[in-house]
Formats: C-alpha cells, sequence, structure tokens
C-alpha cells in the first residue's frame, strides 16, 4: 500500500507505516495539517502525498516557503497586489491565494512567518477571505491549508514570537515526521533507491 500510495516517500519502518496511516486518513477530509519535522526529513513529500490523495488532487497545489522570500516582498506574494500599491507595483499581481483557489495551499516553514502576516493568515483560515496588498475589497477564497515548521511553536507561542490563535488554527491535526536516526531500519531502503537511480552503476558492500 505504501509503495502504491506514496511511491516518492522511502520507507517501511513502523513510524513510517504509521505516518503513511496517518496520511490516509487526513487526506481525504478538508482539514488544515500541520507537519512537524526537522530540516530534511520530507515534509515537502508528505504535503504533496497528502494533497495527490485528497479530494482537491485536480486541483492547484500551491506551494510558498515562507523562510525562502524576504519580508517585505512576502505579503504580496501571498495575496497579491494592485497596480500601484507600492514602488514598483507597475501592473496588478495576483498572490499565491489566488492561485490556490478551490486548491491546497502549502506554506512550508511557517514558523519563519513575520507576526504581521500571521494574524492575516489567520484571518484567511477563519473567514476564507483576504485583501490584496493596496486593494480595498474583500476576495474570497476556498483552499484548503497544509503547513509544516522545523520549529518548536509551542515554545514560540510562550516567547511571544508566534500567535497562539494561529497556533491552534493550524494545529487541527498534526504529523510528526521522524528522523533518519530514529528510524534506522529504512537505511537500506534509501542506500538501494539512490543506487538505482544513479546514472552510473554503483555496488555496495556491507563486507
Amino acid at each position: 500500500d505504501a509503495r502504491h500510495f506514496f511511491p516518492q516517500i522511502i520507507g517501511e519502518s513502523l513510524a513510517m507505516r504509521g505516518l503513511f496511516a496517518m496520511v490516509k486518513k487526513v487526506a481525504h477530509t478538508d482539514s488544515t495539517d500541520l507537519i512537524l519535522g526537522e530540516s530534511g526529513t520530507g515534509k515537502e513529500l508528505v504535503a504533496t502525498s497528502i494533497f495527490e490523495n485528497s479530494d482537491r488532487k485536480n486541483k492547484p497545489f500551491i506551494k510558498l516557503n515562507c523562510a525562502a522570500i524576504p519580508e517585505e516582498l512576502l505579503e504580496s506574494e501571498l495575496f497579491g497586489h494592485e497596480k500601484g500599491a507600492f514602488t514598483g507595483a507597475t501592473k496588478f499581481k495576483p498572490g499565491k491565494f489566488d492561485m490556490a483557489h478551490q486548491g491546497t495551499i502549502f506554506l512550508d516553514e511557517i514558523g519563519d512567518m513575520p507576526l504581521n502576516l500571521q494574524s492575516k493568515i489567520l484571518r484567511v483560515i477563519q473567514e476564507k477571505e483576504f485583501y490584496r496588498v493596496g486593494g480595498s475589497n474583500t476576495i474570497k477564497v476556498d483552499v484548503r491549508f497544509i503547513a509544516s515548521t522545523n520549529q518548536n511553536l509551542e515554545k514560540m507561542v510562550q516567547e511571544g514570537r508566534f500567535r497562539e490563535d494561529l497556533y491552534y488554527r493550524l494545529n487541527v491535526f498534526t504529523l510528526h515526521l521522524p528522523p533518519l536516526r530514529e528510524r534506522k531500519e529504512d537505511i537500506p531502503l534509501l542506500v538501494d533507491y539512490f543506487l538505482n537511480n544513479l546514472p552510473k552503476k554503483i555496488d555496495v558492500s556491507s563486507v
């Protein structure tokens, strides 16, 4: 089942089987999902698997890495902007939420999102609407939210670096991704996968 439903994720350990079962359970719902795990554990692969097994799989799947975009540009990336909204805004630009309408949006590394934008994301989750940068009209949107982070959001809430209300809105269904050191039995599978996908044949011996 895992190879059929999740061909891009390599793992047959007990921890990964539990994860696959949770993905299958949540995929066909419309719940907001929060994926937690260290960098490199495959959070984007899990988000993609949720989307590909969901009822919205034939709709848009829009990804945005919140840590990769400068703070001053992130709001425009998310919500779009009207012509003349700021210096350099020479034409209307749709945002990621426009693109994700009726589909799914994946906000990767949401723990890096600035506080002022967190309140606007909360509004979209709660009210299913937003304002474009420089706009005054309410834009209605129908999206499913998937978010991920490698940070401890509970600790960030306690320190005042992440909104508590947004945390609870995101934390509807949580998936914890185990690091490879906690599922060492998957290492041979990963070695075989990488060897079989190399351009040149290489043999590995345990001797």
